[in-house]
């Protein structure tokens, strides 16, 4: 058997291929997260904290894995990226430009992620501004899985993106577009507690009265 039908030949870029693509999904679903707490769609006691804990751990299991599709090629012995090839954006041979957006998101996606944790000392404003570049991660993500994927035409992929842009670009929309209600829009914002801090409104039952500052 040749190394062109041994996976065990490739197994380094297979599970980097794996890996990005469970990245892709968990980075849709976060930012989809993400835009639900800003619209406030979460109804009924204890919902918005429930959202808040799954958009916290979404994302850095999403960190993770950008992480571990990275890590991976530097076993595949046709690549051969090296350590510059994946944290340095653009100096690949690997379809240099698709690679290089795909390390800028994984960076950006690192930045924004941790900045929750130094939502103390940025300041809620600066940290609310630089949330909403978590937007461009997603779609920095999509070019990426467009232009240097080998599944980029595959139909199980092509369905995936479908059923994750579609959604995102609906939210997105209604999230970012002018609303009609003036009233809405001066509505006071509330602070989001940090990590290690108890969500406002909390009571023994664990049911909370909470809103994320848009």
């Amino acid at each position: 058997m040749n190394s062109y039908s041994d996976p065990g030949q490739h197994i380094f870029w297979i599970a980097s291929r794996a890996f990005g693509v469970m990245a892709l999904v968990l980075v849709a679903v976060s930012v989809g997260m993400g835009l639900a707490m800003a619209m406030r769609s979460a109804k009924g006691p204890g919902a918005m904290a429930k959202l808040k804990q799954a958009h916290e751990a979404t994302a850095l299991t999403a960190l993770i894995l950008i992480a571990a599709h990275g890590l991976a090629l530097l076993g595949d012995t046709y690549l051969r990226p090296g350590l510059a090839g994946i944290a340095i954006p653009f100096v690949t041979s690997h379809t240099p430009l698709w690679t290089g957006l795909g390390v800028v998101g994984g960076w950006l996606a690192a930045i924004l992620g941790l900045t929750f944790y130094a939502r103390r000392w940025i300041g809620p404003k600066l940290w609310r501004q630089m949330h909403r570049w978590t937007l461009v991660v997603y779609v920095l993500a999509v070019i990426h899985t467009l232009g240097a994927g080998t599944d980029a035409h595959s139909l199980w992929l092509i369905a995936i993106l479908i059923a994750t842009v579609a959604p995102i670009a609906v939210m997105a929309a209604v999230r970012l577009l002018p609303g009609d209600d003036p009233g809405q829009r001066r509505r006071p914002r509330r602070r989001i507690p940090l990590p290690s801090e108890p969500l406002p409104g909390s009571d023994p039952t664990g049911n909370y009265d909470y809103e994320v500052a848009r």
